[in-house]
Formats: structure tokens, C-alpha cells, sequence
């Protein structure tokens, strides 16, 4: 019983020691996002539209 207490004991210790393996560890390369300015071409022009308009009606009521 004591000896196979002790090969239990000794197998149990013995994984341990190979539970890694030989093979060098895969580091992935990083996923590099590029980031782009958004601009509305709509929101750019109502500016320059509205002003416009404003020297379009003030002319006219002259």
C-alpha cells in the first residue's frame, strides 16, 4: 500500500514538471487602427449657404 501511496505521489509530482511545452510561444502582432477625421461636406456648406441667402434677402429688400 505504501508503495503505491508513493508511485501515485511521484506521478502526480512528476506532470508538473512537463506540463509545458517545448514549442516557443506565437505572439500575435497587434491590430493597429488607423484613425480618420470625419467631416460632413453637408454641414460645411449650409454655413456659407445661409449667408447667402441673408445678403440675397437684404439685397432685394433694398
Amino acid at each position: 500500500m505504501k508503495k503505491l501511496a508513493l508511485a501515485a505521489a511521484i506521478s502526480l509530482a512528476a506532470t508538473s514538471a512537463f506540463a509545458g511545452n517545448l514549442k516557443k510561444p506565437v505572439m500575435e502582432a497587434p491590430v493597429a487602427v488607423a484613425q480618420t477625421k470625419q467631416t460632413s461636406s453637408s454641414s460645411s456648406a449650409i454655413v456659407p449657404l445661409i449667408l447667402l441667402a441673408v445678403v440675397a434677402v437684404a439685397v432685394a429688400a433694398k
